[in-house]
């Protein structure tokens, strides 16, 4: 299994990581807020299909010390940004899917949990992406968090956040040229 997401369709990217359990813990790291907070976002999952998912984003709080400032593309997004999406499956502790309102964009995240040899498989995929750039920013920016839950998962100092998405959405510019193109 590789880190590096996966562009299944034009469109759509996955991931795949082994995450340490037990399954509900992974799961109340993708649905409380404080644990959320720590690797991705915070704010509320009304826990049922049609319920508000808040996102609100702050990088800069996820890494500890030795950071850099963010690449100029993402300077606007250098502090606190909110957004909301909608919840389409909510199967605790396996499936959660939400719509991802960003910007005018409507895209849309599926989260899956199953246990697998002691330790929890998080499939993730992204749908409806707009545009290879987009794509590209996404791999660059699931890839850093989910690094990051994997961090906090094993209670590590989670790494700096700015300084390895810039190096992981570099790393992508290669790979999605290549998938789209191979």
């Amino acid at each position: 299994m590789s880190d590096y997401g996966e562009l299944i369709s034009r469109d759509c990217v996955r991931f795949e990581r082994m995450l340490p359990g037990p399954i509900e813990r992974v799961w109340s790291f993708l649905v409380e807020p404080d644990k959320r907070a720590l690797w991705l976002c915070g704010g509320d999952t009304e826990p049922s299909v049609g319920g508000r998912v808040e996102m609100l984003f702050d990088n800069e709080t996820l890494s500890g010390e030795g950071d850099i400032e963010p690449p100029e593309k993402y300077k606007k997004y250098a502090g606190p940004i909110s957004f909301s999406g909608t919840v389409i499956a909510y199967e605790p502790p396996r499936l959660l899917t939400h719509s991802w309102d960003f910007e005018g964009e409507s895209s849309e995240v599926t989260y899956e949990l199953t246990e697998q040899d002691g330790q929890v498989k998080l499939v993730l995929t992204h749908r409806r992406l707009s545009s290879r750039e987009e794509i590209v920013s996404v791999c660059g920016g699931w890839h850093t968090h989910l690094d990051i839950l994997v961090d906090v998962l094993q209670e590590k100092t989670p790494r700096p956040f700015w300084k390895h998405q810039t190096a992981i959405e570099a790393e992508y510019e290669n790979r999605v040229s290549d998938q789209m193109h191979g």
